[in-house]
């Protein structure tokens, strides 16, 4: 069910927007980087037609979803020209939905689930592009393949199901500095010939992007806080 966020306004969004915007650039320019190295995915699960109506209004183009039917609900009437990334786990069972939806799925963590996307890519002629999701912190209610196995599920993935794997995504521990974990996830890319490190989140990106983010997925600094359980 999507919410309502009570604090919203469609200004305050345009400014959210436009100050994470300024922080992404001059973050980018301190680490020697270009403010057009990093996309910001702006996060919208939980948020009503009017926050998304706002988004758009700014030329924001990149969203991420964390479910496969409430991202129907946000953007199967609105798709064109946007670019929807999958940032939740993924259910082997919605694989097909997922990739008739989606441009990017960024929770691959397992090799039933790279064969699943195989086949739902083999059946809709439709070619989705992919990011490991790697559970740098090894913690057990969290998703992800563990670091140790980063390197054979993305060949695995590659070789096996011909899957465009183009990077990996990380969601450190929140009671952890997230610096070791993005140097962990970027070393992993490095090594693996992935050009796309998807990791930092409203608390964190400036780190993150430091580190060689390319992709941040920022959710309450844009939108504002949502319920406590749903934060991101």
């Amino acid at each position: 069910m999507t919410a309502t966020n009570p604090a919203f306004s469609a200004a305050s969004i345009s400014e959210n927007f436009a100050r994470t915007r300024e922080q992404i650039a001059r973050t980018c320019i301190e680490a020697g980087r270009q403010p057009d190295d990093v996309i910001l995915t702006a996060v919208s699960k939980t948020q009503s037609p009017e926050a998304l109506s706002a988004a758009l209004a700014v030329g924001q183009k990149v969203f991420g979803e964390n479910r496969v039917q409430e991202a129907y609900q946000h953007w199967a009437h609105q798709r064109e020209g946007l670019e929807l990334r999958l940032i939740g786990p993924l259910q082997t069972n919605k694989s097909e939905d997922a990739v008739k939806l989606f441009d990017v799925i960024e929770t691959l963590d397992r090799e039933k689930l790279a064969k699943a996307l195989a086949d739902a890519m083999a059946k809709s002629g439709r070619s989705v592009r992919v990011l490991v999701q790697v559970n740098t912190g090894a913690e057990p209610q969290k998703a992800g393949v563990m670091p140790q196995d980063a390197d054979a599920l993305i060949e695995i993935a590659r070789m096996k199901y011909g899957l465009a794997v183009e990077g990996v995504m990380c969601i450190p521990p929140v009671d952890e500095d997230p610096v070791p974990h993005f140097q962990l996830l970027k070393n992993i890319a490095d090594r693996n010939g992935l050009a796309v490190i998807s990791m930092g989140m409203s608390g964190d990106f400036e780190a993150a992007i430091r580190c060689g983010a390319t992709h941040v997925r920022v959710g309450s600094a844009l939108f504002g806080a949502r319920n406590p359980a749903k934060t991101g």
